[in-house]
């Protein structure tokens, strides 16, 4: 089983912010698989869902949610839901593989549980029960790639609201999570769950130990039982808490920082092109119990090279058809990504310093709207949809 080394995802909360919660990710997925960005609107419905290989009960209505994820399957690298929730995950491998627990066996994808948590949820605990409950009853599995087969893992999330944050980490149906209420916290691609456990699959100790993972003497640590590592950790792991202590040392930590994390090339956690498993996509969100939230998405490979745009839900929010792949070839780069594709290859290439200008009006310009802005969020119902498409007149 291939275990490349990708993805990051961190979190940072008051005291640290001046302005909620700040969640970003990036998504480092195979080469040239591409990563869309697209909006679907509350829905009622009592039909099954369609995941990406197996169904799984409604549950009755939907939120609103945008979302980042591999144009060839149902469920979501990252995204959010109207109610102020964000969810990323992290592909993670563990040494419990049989059976039920067998990742290559075609069940839930992580991101499956990614998108299902934000449907189905209106705060981040919500979402850690709606996900738990469902890898329970469901369980978790299945080929993660669209070309390779044998790419499958199980997965950790980093779930976030505008007022807590939680870590859940899993191997197959059994899970762990810690809550994070303060400062700041990031995962990556190795188990980072010890001995502090606020939630717990029922019956995990006893799992543990009748597998052999555990021999009930001294605290139970959730990592070394499913890793073998008492205390994990991982090159990118590390330099993101470094990033994150740097950057909230002012205890104003925003966008803008999470931006510059994202964008780290000498940490690998932003991943060029032409890397084996290049950032496909980032996001970054603030989430705010005081007014709107804010969600940043590139739809563009390498945030080094690509611009954050905004999104905010409002009641006829519409994102453009620019970042969406078509129905007919899920895998063909949508018109965003070819023109970025093009523009990225070109030495001394004015056009990304243009928009990289444009990315810092636009948070700028934001906020003043942000503050002035009343009840009616109808002026930023195409928000979204006029960033992308000037970034494409840009381009061409």
């Amino acid at each position: 089983m291939a275990k490349p080394q990708s993805c990051d995802t961190f979190v940072v909360l008051p005291p640290l912010t001046q302005h909620g919660v700040v969640f970003g990710k990036n998504s480092d997925r195979p080469q040239e698989e591409v990563q869309e960005v697209v909006y679907f609107p509350a829905t009622e419905s009592s039909k099954p869902v369609q995941c990406t290989y197996i169904e799984v009960d409604s549950a009755g209505s939907t939120k609103a949610v945008i979302l980042s994820k591999p144009g060839w399957m149902w469920g979501a690298e990252m995204g959010a839901n109207e109610c102020g929730v964000v969810i990323g995950n992290e592909a993670i491998w563990t040494n419990d593989n049989d059976g039920d627990h067998d990742p290559s066996v075609k069940r839930l994808l992580g991101m499956d549980l990614v998108r299902l948590g934000l449907e189905r949820s209106s705060s981040a605990t919500e979402a850690l029960e709606v996900i738990t409950q469902l890898l329970e009853k469901y369980g978790q599995g299945g080929p993660c790639s669209h070309n390779d087969s044998g790419f499958c893992y199980h997965n950790s999330f980093l779930i976030a609201d505008p007022t807590t944050a939680w870590v859940l980490e899993t191997s197959g149906k059994q899970w762990a999570a810690v809550q994070v209420t303060n400062g700041y916290r990031n995962i990556s691609n190795v188990l980072t769950i010890t001995t502090k456990i606020d939630r717990k699959a029922d019956g995990l100790l006893d799992y543990a130990k009748s597998k052999g993972l555990w021999d009930g003497n001294g605290d139970f640590n959730f990592s070394e039982a499913f890793t073998g590592e008492k205390k994990p950790g991982n090159e990118r792991l590390e330099a993101g808490e470094k990033l994150l202590m740097k950057l909230t040392s002012s205890n104003n930590f925003r966008e803008t920082d999470m931006f510059t994390i994202l964008r780290d090339k000498e940490s690998e956690i932003c991943r060029p092109c032409n890397a084996a498993f290049p950032t496909q996509g980032s996001q970054v969100s603030v989430l705010s119990s005081s007014g709107p939230s804010i969600h940043w998405f590139t739809a563009t490979p390498d945030p080094s090279k690509s611009i954050f745009k905004p999104f905010i839900f409002t009641s006829k929010a519409v994102i453009s058809k620019h970042t969406k792949c078509s129905e007919e070839q899920k895998n063909a780069p949508h018109t965003l990504y070819s023109l970025h594709a093009e523009a990225i290859k070109k030495e001394g290439n004015q056009v990304q310093n243009l928009l990289r200008n444009m990315e810092a009006d636009c948070v700028t310009e934001l906020e003043g709207v942000i503050e002035n802005l009343g009840e009616d969020l109808s002026e930023l119902d195409e928000l979204l949809k006029d960033c992308v498409e000037t970034e494409v007149k840009f381009y061409r």
